[in-house]
C-alpha cells in the first residue's frame, strides 16, 4: 500500500488510525516510539512498515514510560517524533509529557480514547478532555490539543501538529476516539505546504565548534529562576491562544439553539442539527478544532444573541466546564453525554434539544 500512496492525488478509502500513521510520515516523522494499546494498534503496526521504508526509526518500547522518554531523546536530537496511545496509556506518559514541555521539546503525542476510568474497555470515549486541556502531568505547562472529526482531518490535523510542535517548542496532542481511528473514509494527501519554521539551534548534534546546548527542565541555582522560566513560557501559551484558535460554525445566525461538540460527537451534534431543521426546528452548531486553545470568544460572542447550548460528549461532561465559563452565565447550557465507551446518537441528541425548548 505505501508504494500507492505516493502516487496521483487519488482519493483512498483508509482507516483513521492509519491515515494519521501515514500523514505522520509525510510530515517527516522519523521517530517512532509505542506500545501496544487498543484501539490505535493500527498506528505502530503502521509505522513499524513504514519507518525503515523512510529511514526513520520504529521501536515498541518496553512500556509508554520508556516510549515517551524516548521521544524526549529524539526531539533533544532535533528529530520529528511521536508517540501514540490509548487513555491508559497516556496517563503512563504524563510525566514525560511534562518533561518536555519544561524542556521545550517538540513532539507529538496522540491518544485515540478509550472507555474508563481505570482499564475500562476498548469502546470509544472522550473522557480525557480534562487531561489533555488541563495540563495532564505536574506544572504549569499547556499544549495545543487538536480534535479531528474526519478521517481526513486526522490526516491535516496530524500534519499541522509536528510544524506547530516545532513552531512553538512545545508537545502537541491529537485527540481523537476510538470510533475515528477505526472507520474507514476516503482522503486524500495533499501537496504539504511548507511553512517558516524557526532552525533547531537548540538540539543536541555535537558540540561542533561551538558552546554545547543544554536541555533541561531542573531549575535549583538561585531563588525565583523557575518562576521566571514558567512566565517565559506562559508568553508561548498566550501567543497560542492569540493565533492558534480552530472552530467550525453552522448556521449559528438564526439558531434558537447552539450544540457544541467536538471530534465524533461533533458528527452526531451535525446529524441532529440537519433532523432538527427539517422539523423546523433552529439549531446551529459551533465545533471546536482545538481543544485547547479553546474556542471560548466565539462561544461568548453567540451566548450574546442565543440563550441556550447544548453540549454533546461521550463522557460525564468535562468540555461542558469550559462552554459555561465561556457563556459566562449569559445563556442556559444543557448537556448530553454517555460514558464508560456509550456512543451519542442522534435521537437521543434530537430529544435532549426539544426537552430544553420545551417542545
Amino acid at each position: 500500500m505505501s508504494n500507492e500512496l505516493g502516487k496521483g492525488n487519488k482519493k483512498l478509502l483508509m482507516k483513521g488510525n492509519e491515515a494519521l500513521a501515514e500523514a505522520a510520515v509525510r510530515a517527516g516523522c522519523r521517530c517512532y516510539f509505542g506500545y501496544p494499546i487498543t484501539p490505535q494498534n493500527e498506528i505502530p503496526e503502521y509505522m513499524s512498515r513504514r519507518m525503515p521504508e523512510v529511514g526513520g526509526v520504529f521501536l515498541q518500547a518496553e512500556s509508554e514510560i520508556a516510549a515517551i522518554n524516548m521521544v524526549f531523546g529524539a526531539s533533544a536530537m532535533g528529530a520529528r517524533a511521536m508517540t501514540s496511545s490509548s487513555s491508559p496509556g497516556i496517563s503512563l506518559k504524563q510525566e514525560g509529557i511534562s518533561y518536555l514541555a519544561g524542556a521545550e521539546l517538540p513532539a507529538v503525542i496522540v491518544n485515540i480514547q478509550r472507555g474508563g476510568p481505570g482499564l475500562g474497555n476498548i469502546s470509544a470515549s472522550q473522557a480525557d478532555y480534562f487531561q489533555a486541556v488541563k495540563g495532564g502531568g505536574h506544572g504549569d505547562y499547556r499544549m495545543l490539543v487538536y480534535a479531528p472529526a474526519s478521517v481526513q482531518e486526522m490526516i491535516d490535523l496530524t500534519i499541522r501538529a509536528f510544524d506547530m510542535a516545532d513552531k512553538y517548542r512545545n508537545p502537541v496532542m491529537i485527540l481523537a476516539d476510538g470510533v475515528l481511528g477505526q472507520m474507514m473514509e476516503p482522503v486524500e494527501f495533499k501537496e504539504i505546504k511548507k511553512i517558516d519554521l524557526p532552525p533547531k539551534t537548540w538540539a543536541l548534534t555535537g558540540a561542533k565548534g561551538r558552546e554545547p546546548n543544554l536541555i533541561r527542565s531542573l531549575y535549583l541555582k538561585k531563588e525565583g529562576e523557575l518562576e521566571q522560566r514558567n512566565l517565559e513560557l506562559k508568553k508561548k501559551y498566550d501567543l497560542m491562544k492569540e493565533n492558534e484558535i480552530m472552530y467550525e460554525s453552522h448556521l449559528i445566525d438564526d439558531a434558537e439553539i447552539v450544540i457544541v461538540a467536538y471530534g465524533t460527537s461533533a458528527r452526531v451534534g451535525k446529524g441532529a442539527m440537519n433532523q432538527l431543521r427539517k422539523e423546523g426546528i433552529k439549531a446551529g452548531m459551533i465545533r471546536p478544532i482545538t481543544l485547547f486553545p479553546f474556542p471560548e470568544k466565539i462561544i461568548s460572542d453567540t451566548a450574546d444573541r442565543i440563550k441556550r447550548f447544548l453540549v454533546i460528549e461521550m463522557s460525564l461532561g468535562q468540555m461542558v466546564e469550559d462552554v459555561r465559563l465561556a457563556v459566562n452565565g449569559k445563556a442556559e447550557v444543557g448537556f448530553y453525554g454517555r460514558t464508560g465507551g456509550g456512543i451519542v446518537n442522534v435521537e437521543e441528541a434530537c430529544d435532549n434539544i426539544k426537552k430544553m425548548l420545551g417542545l
